[in-house]
């Protein structure tokens, strides 16, 4: 595939209030790296695969170095960015750490390559950050909860699905969405201008869809058709693509949370997970397909909620087998690219007050930044937080992509607003860019 090589990283920012203890931090960001062994892990080639193997927790020093004074917001920005992107998955480690430090108060941040970190990581990290400074700067233990090892739950999982083969009663429902969807991705419904044998630059872009206020209104929305944020803001998003001239049948992949033990979805967070991998950093993740019909004319917004909910509920019976070990195994032609093989319809999402340190939130301000050098598509990231609810949104950067983009943004945000029986008056006069479609089979 041409352009193949990725790169992607996951960066989480917040603030610590008042003139740093830089002792306290420094031993606080040591202390963070021997906890947990997913960051002190080597990869080493080897003949057809590779080796992993990890430090010792005593092995790991930290050595503080003052990199300059900036005296503006774009000479920062200019350097964070350069320093954030020279991450290099090929040597160790595989995170970046640092602060920027003022007379009142300083930004910690923490860049991790994504092959040791999913995003559900990212409050771990904080939580376990924040912790460990107030407990040092005052001179008292460090008391962190149980976390396991990444390395091992990867080493279990792995060895429980070698022996899986294609005809697998395991792997029905997979088998069973190809056959309906006509290949093992599905494919997100519009034109967005790229070639399917290249990956192209990416663009990054964020934005708060309802405030505090109007989520709450949102959720009881929901509720009152048996959903849920979660539920609503997927049906939303079906909606959305099916009045943009979408399929009837929303077909989408979604990224489950495997930290609980009854590995259920990342709407989940991690409220009801063991102790051992709630507080773990990893990525404890697997990737799974949804299927549902849009309600009549894309207006019977309870109806495409229980759908939603229905599909969801029958997605978390099939979620044992690993993503990549299906794609293997259904998929192999593809198997072998560095990227998936063609635009894929994605959704995620988190409620990240119902992290470790949650309830801290709106004091420690914590911010979460995705970035990856090349790709195919368009990917929504979806988080709920203390402020509201917000999207992440990673595409192609060609105008195709930014038309599609922003178009389904103000439909999206159209169809929360009704959902959650707001007025919409201010989006009644947004223009609609063109609409580039390629075929769908519904």
């Amino acid at each position: 595939m041409s352009g193949s090589r990725v790169e992607s990283s996951i960066t989480v920012t917040f603030e610590i209030a008042g003139r740093l203890d830089t002792a306290a931090l420094e031993s606080a960001l040591r202390l963070l790296v021997q906890r947990h062994e997913v960051l002190r892990c080597e990869f080493q080639r080897l003949a057809g695969d590779l080796n992993c193997t990890a430090l010792s927790p005593e092995a790991i020093t930290l050595e503080a170095e003052e990199v300059g004074h900036f005296h503006t917001a774009d000479e920062l920005h200019t350097y964070l960015d350069k320093t954030f992107k020279s991450l290099d998955t090929l040597s160790w480690p595989l995170f970046l750490m640092g602060a920027v430090v003022r007379e009142t108060n300083s930004t910690v941040y923490l860049c991790f390559d994504h092959i040791v970190c999913d995003g559900l990581s990212m409050p771990v990290v904080v939580n376990e950050l924040q912790t460990a400074y107030a407990a040092l700067t005052i001179g008292r233990p460090v008391e962190l909860p149980a976390s396991g090892s990444y390395l091992d739950f990867g080493d279990d999982q792995r060895r429980r699905y070698t022996s899986l083969r294609p005809d697998d009663d395991r792997l029905s429902y997979w088998r069973h969405f190809i056959d309906r969807n006509g290949g093992f991705f599905p494919r997100f419904p519009f034109d967005i201008g790229v070639s399917e044998d290249c990956l192209y630059p990416l663009v990054n872009r964020s934005h708060r869809l309802l405030d505090a206020q109007q989520t709450e209104a949102l959720a009881a929305g929901a509720r009152a058709s048996g959903g849920s944020v979660f539920t609503g803001v997927l049906a939303a998003a079906a909606t959305a693509q099916h009045r943009f001239g979408g399929p009837a049948v929303y077909r989408g992949m979604l990224p489950i949370s495997e930290r609980s033990s009854t590995e259920t979805s990342q709407t989940s967070a991690t409220s009801n997970a063991p102790d051992e991998w709630q507080h773990s950093i990893g990525w404890f993740v697997n990737t799974m397909p949804i299927e549902f019909r849009v309600g009549e004319g894309g207006t019977d917004h309870a109806t495409t909620m229980r759908r939603a909910r229905a599909a969801h509920t029958e997605l978390q019976r099939h979620v044992g087998v690993p993503f990549v070990r299906a794609w293997e195994l259904l998929a192999p032609e593809t198997f072998s690219l560095h990227s998936w093989p063609y635009p894929v319809n994605f959704f995620s999402y988190i409620d990240f007050r119902r992290t470790p340190g949650g309830d801290q939130h709106p004091l420690w301000n914590p911010t979460l930044h995705v970035w990856a050098t090349r790709g195919n598509g368009i990917s929504h990231w979806f988080h709920r937080t203390a402020t509201g609810l917000h999207v992440n949104m990673l595409h192609v950067d060609t105008p195709q992509a930014h038309e599609i983009s922003d178009a389904l943004h103000h439909e999206l945000l159209r169809v929360l607003l009704e959902i959650a029986g707001l007025r919409n008056d201010a989006l009644v006069s947004i223009p609609r860019p063109p609409r580039p479609m390629v075929g769908v089979k519904t």
